[in-house]
């Protein structure tokens, strides 16, 4: 098992992963090395068949106190001395020089847990603000401590929303609240979020995360993992296509291939009356959308 300098990975025997940012003395705060990491267990560790669901938390009494604007020159760690248009960005941001000196780090986690075709679970057990707020919005469900405080700040120091949370933010809670949230970079208590969707739930703080490892394994136990995995990839492309035709085209693509897939043992275990023995896996979901 990989070991990491900023977080701490776990896999429970019922496949559930704890991930937990792990700079305690720094309230988690968010640097280079901590993006690096969050990248590569959603990439690899987290891909893994013997994960089915993922639940991320922090360790002590912050979730994430957003950047660690402590490191010398340009905290972000971008290049100031590029200029780029957005027609040169966009025809090479994956290329040196944009790839590290220009692309929003936390933006490449965001992408890396949306890839992801398996639950993942944010259990926000305290202060959660900038990138430590937009880090859990590509996260599909977010559960909350009484504790916690959330804040997109962003405007207090002068920069932008990043992390894709302009995409991820009006989509939870729609244009206005995100909006006003971020508008006012105020930090929001724990009743606030809950009133504001951000959050599905709020638990005392020793209860935060049990809540959230009950939930996870509620939905991956006797669950097919492909199936989870396609529908997460359908509901999040297709809320955002243009007409329902294209939902209507991945979705009969979907039930094709599970139908002759794992879907075969979900429905012979159901006239059996026993539980199901899935095989699929959600590192081989089958193809629904062009390339």
């Amino acid at each position: 098992m990989t070991s990491y300098e900023t977080l701490d990975w776990t896999v429970g025997d019922d496949g559930v992963a704890v991930l937990t940012l792990s700079r305690p003395d720094a309230l988690n705060a968010f640097d280079l090395t901590m993006a690096g990491e969050l990248e590569q267990v959603f990439l690899t560790d987290a891909r893994d068949d013997a994960v089915r669901a993922v639940v991320v938390t922090g360790a002590g009494r912050a979730f994430c106190a957003g950047m660690d604007l402590s490191a010398e020159g340009n905290v972000f760690g971008l290049d100031e001395t590029l200029a780029p248009t957005p027609e040169e960005f966009r025809a090479a941001y994956d290329e040196a020089p944009y790839a590290d000196g220009i692309r929003d780090t936390g933006g490449k986690v965001t992408l890396a847990i949306h890839a992801l075709p398996k639950p993942v679970i944010a259990a926000i057990n305290g202060p959660a603000v900038g990138i430590g707020a937009t880090m859990t919005l590509a996260m599909d469900i977010r559960l909350a401590s009484t504790k916690a405080r959330v804040g997109f700040v962003f405007g207090r120091l002068g920069i932008v929303p990043e992390a894709c949370s302009t995409w991820f933010l009006p989509r939870i809670v729609g244009i206005q609240q995100a909006l006003e949230w971020v508008y006012s970079a105020e930090i929001l208590t724990a009743e606030q979020l809950l009133a504001g969707r951000l959050v599905r739930s709020l638990h005392e703080p020793d209860d935060l995360l049990p809540a959230a490892l009950e939930l996870a394994r509620s939905f991956v136990t006797d669950r097919s993992p492909v199936a989870l995995g396609l529908a997460k990839q359908m509901l999040y492309r297709n809320s955002a296509a243009d007409h329902p035709l294209e939902a209507h085209l991945s979705d009969s693509l979907a039930m094709f291939y599970t139908s002759i897939g794992d879907g075969k043992e979900g429905v012979a275990a159901f006239h059996e009356k026993r539980t199901p023995s899935f095989t699929g896996r959600a590192a081989e979901l089958p193809r629904i959308y062009p390339a």
